[in-house]
């Protein structure tokens, strides 16, 4: 769609000088010489950019630009002085407007100064498009899902956030527990100031100690200067402690203190330093077990367990997977260069009723698999691994049915599948595949009329494979 100026001044020779380099350029220029007609064509006319004088006698182009401020805001203004007006050109950018041009001007310099208006009024509404897109979809931070379950985790982080209280994030692996910490900290009161994330199950004893409180030159082998601790780093922010039950009882012990007396010492050290840090840690394990265990502080458990949540794993909030998976494609198909892809029913019915143990990393990873390495543009169970064609009967798994299911399909999908592993396993040999299927070769051989699949390559992908066995 053509992007159109509109051109405010007095002059007869600028207007038409405008008019003729923009639309040269492949803008609809619209134009006003009258001042009392200037506040009307504001008004009245549709525009995406406002070129306009500052001395229209007896307009004041200051007036306009209020007025634009007012009016249409998302309008970027462009103002055009005389040289012996500079302080009022200098003034009108402090009111609002995008920029200013001095009479004479150089045409060159002029669209440049338009076009870079045109560019931040593309972006502003890209961006508030995004807004919308996200709001309409559901979600917080980089959080995304619009279920029952999601929503009750967003309610409660919104919360908690304008607090300073100490969190603690329970969840299986790979369902989301730092993006929540960074939601927490996104909307809190520290947002401007650092988050900082350390993994306790990433480091050793000693290392992991170092890590959180920093240590001193000389306080053991390779410490050959002085280092900060992230609780120094994250001064006035955040410290995600992650993994928190896999911390060493001896640094528990210290991590209790930093927390209770707001004071750090770093490894070899023999200072102390007061530190402003909010705490926010997450496990996958269960603490009230391990503390009873003997192998988790109690003190330690209280103090990190004044605020506990848990992010729901992604076999009970399903309905989130569609809305994920198309979050995971366009993540990938642009980071490859490829053409976006599309998810047959079936694939999506597959995905749903799959118990995912590795949660939402595993649904990514999934993702990411399949626009590597597919390069068709329509995904069929074929293309998805066997982990979720044939769950494990101890997996939970359980059936969703979508209002597109179909079942016939499904089953032929599956079939051509294992047919298609089976033929590759036996090495073209059809009776081992039937033995391999658990299934008489007449099946095997019915199953292949019946799906055209006469024309499968073996292992090799290099000869064919035909129907008639070859023993």
């Amino acid at each position: 769609m053509m992007e159109t100026i509109l051109v405010v001044d007095d002059e007869k020779s600028i207007l038409d000088l405008l008019s003729l380099v923009f639309r040269k350029d492949g803008f609809e220029v619209k134009t006003c010489s009258s001042p009392a007609r200037v506040f009307d064509a504001v008004q009245s006319e549709s525009f995406d950019l406002l070129l306009c004088d500052i001395k229209m006698p007896p307009l004041d182009g200051m007036d306009v630009l209020r007025f634009m401020r007012r009016e249409k805001p998302e309008v970027p203004v462009i103002m055009m002085t005389a040289y012996g007006s500079v302080k009022q050109a200098v003034e009108s950018l402090k009111i609002g407007a995008q920029d200013y041009v001095m009479k004479p001007f150089d045409v060159e310099e002029m669209r440049i100064i338009v076009s870079r208006g045109l560019e931040r009024r593309r972006l502003a509404e890209e961006n508030l498009l995004l807004k919308k897109k996200l709001e309409a979809q559901g979600g917080l931070g980089l959080m995304i899902g619009k279920s029952k379950a999601m929503k009750e985790v967003y309610n409660l982080i919104e919360r908690v956030a304008g607090t300073d209280t100490t969190v603690l994030i329970r969840g299986e692996s790979g369902t989301g527990k730092e993006l929540a910490a960074q939601a927490i900290h996104s909307l809190s009161r520290r947002r401007d100031r650092p988050f900082v994330s350390l993994n306790c199950a990433a480091l050793p004893e000693n290392l992991l100690e170092s890590e959180l409180f920093g240590h001193v030159k000389g306080a053991f082998t390779g410490a050959a200067t002085d280092k900060k601790g992230m609780f120094e780093v994250a001064e006035s922010g955040t410290l995600f402690l992650d993994e928190v039950a896999e911390m060493a009882p001896m640094t528990q012990v210290k991590l209790l203190r930093a927390l209770q007396e707001r004071k750090i010492r770093r490894v070899g050290g023999t200072g102390e330093t007061a530190v402003d840090v909010r705490i926010l840690a997450a496990t996958n394990q269960d603490l009230k077990k391990r503390m009873e265990e003997g192998r988790f502080r109690e003190e330690l458990f209280y103090r990190l367990n004044v605020i506990s949540f848990e992010m729901p794993p992604l076999r009970r909030k399903t309905e989130d997977i569609p809305q994920l998976v198309g979050l995971f494609l366009n993540k990938y198909c642009l980071r490859m260069g490829k053409k976006m892809k599309r998810l047959t029913p079936e694939v999506f019915g597959l995905l749903e009723a799959y118990a995912w143990p590795g949660n939402i990393r595993e649904l990514e990873n999934v993702i990411e698999r399949i626009v590597a390495i597919e390069d068709r543009e329509t995904i069929t169970s074929a293309c998805l691994p066997a982990e979720i064609l044939a769950p494990r009967p101890d997996d939970q798994t359980r059936i969703v049915l979508r209002p597109d299911f179909n079942l016939e399909s499904f089953v032929a999908d599956v079939t051509k599948r294992y047919i298609r592993e089976a033929r590759r396993a036996a090495g073209g040999n059809l009776k081992k595949a039937a033995s391999l299927l658990g299934i008489s070769y007449r099946s095997l051989r019915y199953l292949i009329e019946k799906y055209k699949l006469k024309d499968m390559r073996n292992g090799n992908g290099r000869e064919p494979i035909d129907a008639v066995e070859r023993s």
